[in-house]
């Protein structure tokens, strides 16, 4: 089934941008989400210059307003027509070591990539069920298959717990119009990962776009992109003493 409606959130840079960009290049119509309305507007232009022939609607949204979220998702579904597909991208990389005195660092990760992702799904869902047929896409992360120590634990922790609301889903949705999707992307090259790891391992922007977007096509319960080498860090990550997990943090 092609999507042609799709709404991102976290679309004004980083992955949510160069999403936006591969599925225009597509032809889909897009609905675009993020706190900065003037990064949006500006992407707006970019992809209206470059493919003519689609629709582009742009909304400023904090998700961290839990009572904007239904009402924003609301309005751009009327601006397209509908949605085909929400792809619940927005998300942080704040931290630091539990109980050192930062605890506001890890309070907004653990609500940004957990509850206020959860409101996403709430709203997305809630749409597709009305329509009877959907798409709802979760991006996760690789720090969700194994605790991580350190500034890295709060992230991990609420990227672990997205994870698990994805499998929830996909029980859920079995048999029926609805699927959902769960992404775990290693490191891709973005301002948020460039510090995250072993530059060995990160991706260009493109090359990882790109996997996520032949993954979400595939409508994949759960997909580690790129595959290689995440897929055996999957298999892994789980496995390690805790003694080299400690060398992650």
């Amino acid at each position: 089934m092609t999507r042609t409606r799709i709404l991102i959130t976290g679309a004004s840079a980083g992955l949510g941008a160069q999403m936006a960009r591969v599925f225009a290049a597509d032809g889909r119509d897009l609905a675009l989400c993020a706190r900065r309305l003037d990064a949006l507007e500006a992407l707006r232009a970019e992809l209206l210059s470059a493919h003519p022939g689609i629709t582009v609607a742009v909304r400023a949204l904090d998700v961290d307003d839990h009572d904007a979220v239904p009402r924003v998702f609301d309005e751009l579904r009327a601006e397209l027509g509908g949605l085909d597909r929400v792809i619940v991208n927005a998300g942080i990389g704040k931290g630091a070591r539990i109980g050192t005195g930062r605890a506001r660092a890890n309070l907004a990760t653990a609500t940004t990539n957990f509850v206020s992702a959860l409101a996403q799904a709430e709203a997305a869902t809630r749409i597709f069920r009305e329509q009877n047929s959907g798409h709802l896409v979760l991006v996760s992360s690789m720090s969700a298959v194994r605790g991580l120590p350190g500034p890295k634990a709060a992230y991990s922790a609420s990227k672990a717990g997205l994870a698990a609301l994805g499998e929830a889903l996909a029980v859920d949705f079995a048999g029926t119009p609805l699927a959902v999707t769960t992404l775990l992307p290693g490191f891709i090259a973005t301002d948020m990962s460039a510090a995250a790891g072993d530059a060995k391992l990160v991706v260009p922007l493109e090359k990882g776009v790109a996997s996520m977007v032949a993954a979400i096509e595939k409508e994949r319960a759960r997909a580690c992109v790129p595959g290689w080498p995440w897929r055996l860090f999957d298999v892994v990550l789980p496995r390690l003493p805790r003694a080299a997990i400690a060398r992650l943090g």
